[in-house]
């Protein structure tokens, strides 16, 4: 069977370069990541808790989601970390349907993983920059 070569998909660098964070953004992703690491090795007694919905597939939404999140983390954020749980897929759906924002980041147009993942790169930087959730 014959293969159709479609598109190369971006390696992580060329879209890290392409769609950089600030140095803002970057800074606070080493904080986030540093409270993370003391969270695990139990230098912090803070509980970290994932919370969001079984899967994001349109931005908006996502970022009506993180805003209200970040109002309940500045009123808990001495006892726990909360970090939105941003599922980019649908990781049940086989065959014929929508299989989420990575596969088609616009549920009513054609497949596109290259374009799923840059709109997945710019949701997320996007969530850390507005919101400083990691």
């Amino acid at each position: 069977m014959p293969m159709q070569f479609v598109r190369k998909l971006p390696i992580p660098l060329d879209t890290k370069e392409k769609y950089p964070l600030s140095a803002a953004a970057e800074l606070k992703k080493e904080q986030n990541d540093a409270e993370i690491k003391a969270v695990f090795e139990g230098k912090s007694k803070k509980l970290l808790l994932i919370i969001g919905p079984c899967s994001a597939d349109s931005e908006e939404p996502v970022m009506e989601y993180v805003y209200r999140l970040k109002r309940l983390e500045e009123q808990v954020k001495d006892k726990l970390m909360l970090i939105p749980r941003i599922y980019t897929n649908k990781p049940r759906t086989t065959g014929d349907g929508y299989k989420g924002m990575l596969h088609q980041p616009d549920p009513s147009g054609e497949p596109n993983v290259y374009n799923g993942v840059l709109a997945i790169r710019n949701l997320h930087s996007r969530v850390l920059t507005e919101t400083g959730l990691p």
